[in-house]
């Protein structure tokens, strides 16, 4: 008797650690390629990987499955496809030199009235974009200069922040803080793509894509300059946009060692040196560098401060929700005072008020909206907010802000136990609502022993370990990558501890996890059936291998 083989059947038996293995050779080989500067096997391995069939699965298999934003709609309305409908697609997916219009949504800025305009391609293109990126990164990657670190692999906001704790510590210094005027929306379409120079294929794809238009209310706009926000390559092209900024300012000063610093996170920088006037000239030559890309400096959040002393301003400054200051402390060897003294200065580095602020302002809505619901309803929706901002800002000195939170928060909580309770006693409520009489002390968590709330005081401080100067996934140094993954404070002590136990390899596939790679805590014997919550019952896998594993699981499970 013969079996056949349906079309749904082909999805789930796709050998992925084999397609992921064989796109990540060819990457490592366009690195190593770009690093020669040989642009001809650049553009011949960027072809290969282009019409490879491995690179279509990984492409479609991201974002249908992997991509947080995998249901949202382009202007086609299509959010999700079935796997027969991802197989169709990987089939039909061909650079065609032309491209959709995106759909335009607006969603507020963190903090501010203002609204900031996303443009979201069909799937089919966010697919295709997803493809020339897996062939453009590896090339970029090993350009990109050392200290820009927004939205590139194996980088974050905590390498960004020791960067500038590294180039302040030994001496004050003056800092020109500023970012780029809708950077996104005026980058030039012909310098950028004068500066990428890819091959004929790619540059009228990537062209399509950049003249596309954007359909805003049922209305066409057309779209003669800027990167719409939204695309999968969009970050990209714009780091490609404003690579070689910090060599145009380290030209400034022709000694290497006392040139200024610029550290730049997407289109958030900043220039250090202990000369105002090198400060100064920085902008200038900022402001030309950026002209023939179209861009220029915001002129309201351009500020020039000094980390130690006062200058026009207050000293110190704001970056990426972190504040950083020097203080003077006792009389050591570490700096001197205009009139030649010894003083001592100390480095902090602590979250921004603002940025406090908005955090308090979050949990009290939080709290506003379960006044009448239960206590587990209210602790399932604070704890992925709490979790969330104190793991941000667990790698500085936020031990004291923490502090302070969880005294806001009981505060709330207290406020809110009263409401719901008017005629009875504090001590009563207490009881009902924490944990006090049971000698477990201040812990907000229902009687019947249900999900317990996360203090800001139950997140440890750990200091995080600045990214290697230009090292990049791409390189394949598998063994650096990998411990550094499971040091990442970003990373949950029990994901860190199963990474370390499984060496970093998925246990269902046998893959290798990548610095993308979106990984999900799976019980082997689910928790329905009497499980245990131990790392015996645990394993990391993959969230697609998640997906695969659940649907095998027996019936009776």
């Amino acid at each position: 008797m013969t079996t056949v083989s349906l079309p749904m059947d082909e999805w789930k038996t796709i050998p992925w650690s084999k397609i992921e293995r064989a796109v990540f050779k060819l990457q490592k080989r366009i690195y190593r390629a770009s690093q020669r500067n040989d642009v001809k096997a650049v553009h011949r391995l960027q072809k290969l990987l282009i019409k490879s069939r491995s690179a279509k699965y990984l492409a479609v298999r991201r974002v249908t499955q992997d991509n947080q934003g995998k249901k949202t709609a382009g202007i086609d309305g299509v959010k999700s496809l079935t796997p027969i409908q991802r197989v169709e697609m990987v089939k039909k997916l061909e650079l065609r030199e032309r491209a959709a219009p995106v759909r335009r949504v607006w969603i507020p800025k963190p903090g501010k009235n203002e609204l900031r305009g996303l443009g979201i391609p069909t799937l089919q293109d966010r697919a295709l974009q997803t493809l020339v990126k897996l062939g453009m990164e590896p090339e970029w990657e090993a350009r990109f200069e050392a200290n820009s670190y927004g939205f590139r692999p194996g980088r974050s906001a905590w390498d960004a922040m020791a960067a500038i704790y590294n180039g302040i510590i030994f001496k004050p210094k003056w800092v020109l803080d500023t970012d780029i005027e809708k950077c996104y929306d005026r980058i030039d379409h012909t310098a950028l793509l004068k500066k990428i120079d890819p091959s004929p294929l790619i540059r009228r794809q990537l062209r399509a894509w950049l003249k596309a238009g954007v359909l805003d209310q049922g209305r066409l706009y057309p779209t003669e300059e800027g990167v719409p926000q939204g695309g999968t390559i969009s970050c990209l092209l714009a780091n490609i946009a404003l690579h070689g900024m910090e060599e145009g300012v380290g030209k400034l000063v022709e000694n290497r060692r006392k040139r200024p610093i610029l550290i730049r996170y997407a289109d958030d920088l900043l220039v250090m040196h202990p000369d105002r006037e090198v400060v100064e000239k920085s902008q200038e030559a900022l402001t030309e560098w950026l002209a023939p890309m179209g861009l220029q400096l915001k002129p309201s959040k351009t500020r020039l401060t000094h980390t130690l002393n006062k200058g026009d301003d207050a000293p110190g400054f704001d970056f990426l929700g972190f504040n950083i200051r020097q203080y003077p402390v006792g009389k050591t060897k570490t700096g001197s005072n205009p009139k030649g003294r010894p003083l001592g200065f100390k480095t902090i580095i602590k979250p921004s008020k603002e940025s406090i602020k908005r955090h308090v302002r979050a949990l009290r809505s939080h709290v506003k909206n379960q006044i009448a619901g239960k206590q587990a309803s209210l602790i399932r929706e604070l704890n992925p907010v709490i979790r969330g901002w104190t793991r941000y800002y667990s790698t500085v000195c936020s031990s004291d802000t923490f502090s302070k939170l969880s005294h806001i928060l009981f505060q709330q909580l207290r406020s809110w136990a009263r409401r719901r309770h008017p005629r009875k006693g504090m001590k009563w409520v207490v009881r009902k609502y924490w944990r006090v009489d049971e000698g477990q002390g201040w812990i907000f968590q229902p009687r019947d022993n249900g999900a317990r709330l996360c203090r800001h005081l139950d997140i440890p401080i750990e200091r995080h370990v600045k990214v290697q100067g230009t090292r990049s996934p791409y390189n394949g140094d598998w063994i650096y990558w990998s411990k550094r993954l499971g040091r990442m404070p970003g990373v949950k002590k029990r994901v860190a501890t199963l990474l370390k136990r499984q060496r970093g390899r998925c246990q269902w596939c046998g893959l290798l996890f990548r610095w993308d790679d979106l990984m999900e805590i799976d019980h082997i014997i689910p928790r329905k059936l009497g499980g245990k919550e131990a790392y015996y019952n645990m394993q990391l896998i993959h969230r697609h291998c998640h997906d695969i594993k659940t649907k095998s699981d027996p019936d009776e499970w």
